[in-house]
């Protein structure tokens, strides 16, 4: 038993060390004033988060209300699907024509769905996507040039830690420059085998909610950085080590997102999701997770957690996919798999 004592003395530091980390992440995602000063700084910021607000909140989340508040309860009251005289609906004389109004209901709640929810979604995740660019890049921008929320003077940009390098990280001849495209297009593949990762976790029996929960946690927090990353020209490798050096931090960033939309539908996720998102994006561009994981790190010297290798799967299968093109006689791959030892 006397042997079992190291390793439980380790495995409780770790622990105490991942929990401390995970709340660090949890605080800084709930941050949420700094959006409210970001905003007073920046005109086209306030115009773009309004926009969200007004497209995904207003209309988006308004017209799914409209229906269930609506919508449904008038066509049941004009097309009712009870019998007047309180027969079961085999027994009632106006069966058939009850079975024809539940019909049409049916039928007309589709074509609202149809021709209005659909195409709205389409739309709001097209301008959506479009719109948490700007808003990262008008975030970023009222922080380089105003300083961070509290503070008076102070530019990310000179900070010469691991997330905040000078686009000088990546060099811009012709080989740096092939080098962005190929991680740009590693990282669409990187976070779409993850996506995919995600969605086959969540039908594990037993812990796949909770293993999905997590890995949606990691999922959007790492979105949310990675707008502050591509803005700082910071590389894909440093981002990925940083990111899966630091995984108990993230995860407690992740979890409000996730928890604000795990238990809704998914038309109803989507639209709070759309809402808050933008919001989670600027207390993470306004983060300065470097120093906030520094801190502790320092009283645990010794007792690192380690890089858990999170995107092991989706990195395995997005290098393959790289691979076969570089077969292909591809030019733009070439720099980014030979960066990467391949």
């Amino acid at each position: 038993m006397e042997s079992l004592g190291p390793p439980m003395a380790t495995l409780r530091a770790k622990s105490k060390q991942a929990s401390l980390l995970w709340l660090e992440g949890l605080r800084e995602a709930c941050c949420l004033h700094r959006v409210v000063i970001y905003c007073l700084r920046s005109r086209e910021l306030t115009i773009r988060t309004g926009q969200c607000f007004l497209l995904n909140g207003f209309i988006f989340l308004g017209s799914i209300l409209t229906l269930k508040a609506v919508i449904i309860p008038v066509l049941q009251w004009i097309l009712p699907n009870q019998c007047p005289d309180k027969h079961s609906l085999e027994s009632c004389p106006f069966g058939g024509t009850l079975r024809f109004y539940s019909f049409l209901r049916l039928g007309l709640v589709q074509l609202f769905y149809v021709f209005w929810f659909y195409p709205l979604y389409i739309l709001s995740y097209i301008l959506s996507t479009l719109w948490y660019n700007d808003i990262a890049k008008y975030g970023f921008f009222a922080i380089t040039n105003y300083g961070h929320a509290g503070e008076e003077s102070h530019n990310e940009l000179q900070s010469p830690t691991p997330q905040n390098r000078s686009h000088a990280d990546k060099p811009m001849d012709l080989e740096g420059i092939l080098i962005g495209i190929a991680e740009q297009v590693y990282s669409v593949l990187l976070l779409s085998f993850f996506f995919f990762q995600v969605y086959v976790t969540g039908f594990v029996p037993y812990i796949g909610k909770a293993i999905n929960f997590l890995l949606l946690s990691w999922m959007y927090a790492y979105y949310c950085f990675d707008y502050k990353w591509n803005l700082s020209g910071l590389s894909l490798d440093k981002r990925l080590d940083f990111f899966e050096s630091n995984w108990a931090f993230f995860a407690g960033f992740g979890c409000p997102c996730i928890l604000a939309i795990f238990f809704f539908s998914p038309l109803v996720s989507y639209g709070v999701m759309a809402i808050l998102y933008p919001l989670f994006v600027l207390t993470a561009t306004g983060s300065e997770a470097d120093k906030i994981i520094a801190l502790p790190r320092r009283q645990w010297e010794g007792f690192g957690l380690g890089r858990l290798p999170i995107f092991f799967a989706a990195d395995y299968a997005s290098l393959r996919v790289l691979s076969f093109f570089q077969c292909r006689s591809s030019q733009i791959m070439r720099p980014l798999l030979k960066s990467r030892n391949l």
